[in-house]
């Protein structure tokens, strides 16, 4: 499948030719994107996210964690196809695996409701999956990301379990604990996810690199909450991250082995660009 645009040939109508759909000047694709938004309590800071979402985007599922303000209501009005679906459990990792079960697109974006994720760098993790990457993970230390949020302490900590995962795992990542990601829907057949806090995108991240999936990092920038608190404690959720990389059981030597017989060494370790 070709990604990229191009004119309708000789005496075709340049709306009907075909199913694909513009993202950029040079860029077009065909397979639907699903965009999930786990929110709780966000009616403020809506507005904020929805505004940078771009409109080719086939579908918004806002996973509502039973919220008291008007977070459906706003989301409705600020995307009227909005489909919003009750969480039933608690946390970040069962709201997004309730979203990723109502998707219904072929690729599927991860994206925060507190307004710190610029929709408009989506493009740039579609771009990747269709270029060859089976998940596009968000970096605020790859070239070109950067983080208006993070205290020292909470970087110190990213970057020591980061350090634990890659050394652990074979990966060559440069930040671990960022919501914002991109994947192929196939990928859940593969990762399996089964934990419900905010150490689901660590879970994620190992578990792609253990199934010898395509990881290709996104410079992003991460800007501040606009509205409210963060749920995120840095002490006790990073326990819980180090529990997650230490419970997870390591297959580098089975990956080291497959690559071995295999081109896609960069497929297995993780590809950073």
């Amino acid at each position: 499948m070709s990604s990229v645009l191009r004119p309708p040939t000789s005496g075709q109508d340049p709306m009907t030719a075909g199913h694909y759909r513009p993202i950029s000047s040079h860029l077009a694709i065909a397979p639907p994107v699903s965009v999930v938004i786990p929110a709780m309590n966000e009616a403020e800071n809506l507005p904020y996210v929805f505004k940078t979402l771009p409109d080719w985007i086939h579908e918004v599922v806002l996973v509502d964690g039973n919220s008291t303000d008007d977070t459906v209501e706003v989301a409705r009005d600020l995307w009227p196809g909005v489909r919003v679906v009750a969480q039933d459990g608690k946390g970040k990792g069962d709201a997004l695996i309730t979203g990723f079960e109502a998707c219904t697109g072929d690729i599927i974006v991860m994206v925060d409701a507190d307004g710190s994720a610029d929709g408009n760098e989506i493009v740039s993790y579609v771009s990747a999956l269709v270029s060859g990457a089976d998940f596009a993970k968000g970096s605020r230390f790859a070239n070109g990301g950067g983080t208006d949020d993070m205290t020292f302490i909470r970087k110190l900590g990213n970057w020591a379990l980061c350090t634990v995962v890659n050394r652990k795992f074979g990966a060559r990542y440069t930040d671990l604990c960022y919501g914002y990601n991109a994947f192929w829907r196939h990928c859940l057949d593969k990762i399996d996810l089964d934990c419900t806090g905010f150490e689901v995108e660590t879970l994620m991240n190992i578990r792609v690199v253990k199934a010898g999936l395509k990881v290709q990092e996104i410079p992003s920038h991460e800007y501040l909450r606009i509205h409210g608190t963060s749920n995120l404690r840095a002490v006790r959720d990073g326990f819980r991250v180090l529990k997650v990389i230490l419970g997870e059981r390591s297959n580098r030597r089975e990956l080291r082995r497959q690559a071995h017989h295999s081109p896609m060494l960069d497929s297995v370790r993780g590809e950073v660009s």
